[in-house]
């Protein structure tokens, strides 16, 4: 009799060690499952940023108004001032005579 209940004891562990290793693999697949969707939505998600970004700065461009451009002066410009230190001239020196 000992031999049947020590079969069955083997036979209940064996089914326990099958049954949580399907249910290992099964939450390891859907572990996949879930990363790759996730993976997916994020790059769609960013991909929508990045062409909403491009769009608003198109639109921005186009509906502000640029700056002119400068356009040369033809006046003709000042002339210098004078200036009220006195400029130094040679002075007229007596030299000898001989």
């Amino acid at each position: 009799m000992a031999a049947r209940g020590s079969k069955s004891a083997q036979e209940r562990t064996q089914a326990e060690r099958a049954r949580l290793h399907a249910a290992r693999s099964d939450w390891h697949q859907g572990q996949i499952r879930r990363r790759i969707r996730d993976n997916t939505i994020a790059g769609i998600v960013g991909g929508l940023l990045v062409v909403a970004a491009i769009a608003s700065q198109v639109v921005h461009a186009q509906v502000t108004v640029p700056e002119p451009s400068p356009t040369p002066t033809v006046e003709p410009s000042a002339p210098p001032a004078p200036s009220d230190s006195p400029t130094s001239e040679p002075t007229p020196s007596e030299t000898p005579a001989e």
